[in-house]
C-alpha cells in the first residue's frame, strides 16, 4: 500500500501537512505514517536527566500523535501509524523514507513567516533532487475548505 510521510512537530504549518496527508490518503486508498522525531541530547553526560528528557518527549509525541488519529480515524477513515525516530531531523526523514518502501510521498507544511517556509522545507528542498520519494509542501495558511477542494 502506497503511503503519504508527514512529520509531527510544533510548528503549526504541521497541522495543513496532516490534513492534506489524510484527506490524499482517503480519497486515494493510501496509508499515512506520521514520523516525530526527537534531536540528540546535547548533555549526554547526564544520562538519567536525557532519559527522562527522552521518555516526557514520547509521551508528548504520542499525546499529539493521539489528536490527529483519532480525526483521521473518525473522518477520514484512515488509520495512521506513528514511528518515532531520535537523531538529526533530515538524517532521520531520509532514513526513515529508504526503509520504507511504501512511502510514495513526503508531506510537509511551509511555514507563513516572512524568513521563508521553515527550516524543514528548506533542508529537505535542498535534498530534493536525490530523494526517493516526490515532495508536497502544503502552504500554511491554506484554509481547510481549499485543502478539501484539491485533495
Amino acid at each position: 500500500m502506497r503511503k503519504f510521510l508527514v512529520i509531527l512537530d510544533d510548528s503549526r504549518e504541521c497541522l495543513n501537512a496532516m490534513r492534506y496527508a489524510a484527506l490524499r490518503a482517503a480519497h486515494t486508498g493510501a496509508g499515512v505514517t506520521i514520523l516525530s522525531i526527537i534531536p540528540p541530547e546535547e548533555y549526554q553526560h547526564w544520562m538519567g536527566v536525557a532519559d527522562l528528557m527522552r521518555a516526557e518527549a514520547r509521551e508528548r509525541i504520542e499525546a499529539h500523535f493521539e489528536v490527529f488519529a483519532k480525526w483521521m480515524r473518525d473522518r477520514q477513515g484512515v488509520n495512521p501509524e506513528l514511528v518515532i525516530r531520535e537523531g538529526d531531523t533530515v538524517t532521520e526523514i531520509l532514513a526513515q523514507m529508504n526503509e520504507d518502501p511504501e512511502i510514495g510521498v513526503l508531506v510537509l507544511g511551509a511555514g507563513t513567516d516572512k524568513s521563508g517556509p521553515g527550516p524543514l522545507v528548506t533542508a529537505m528542498s535542498r535534498n530534493s533532487g536525490s530523494l526517493p520519494t516526490p515532495i508536497t509542501i502544503v502552504p500554511g495558511d491554506m484554509s481547510k475548505e481549499k485543502l478539501e477542494k484539491i485533495t
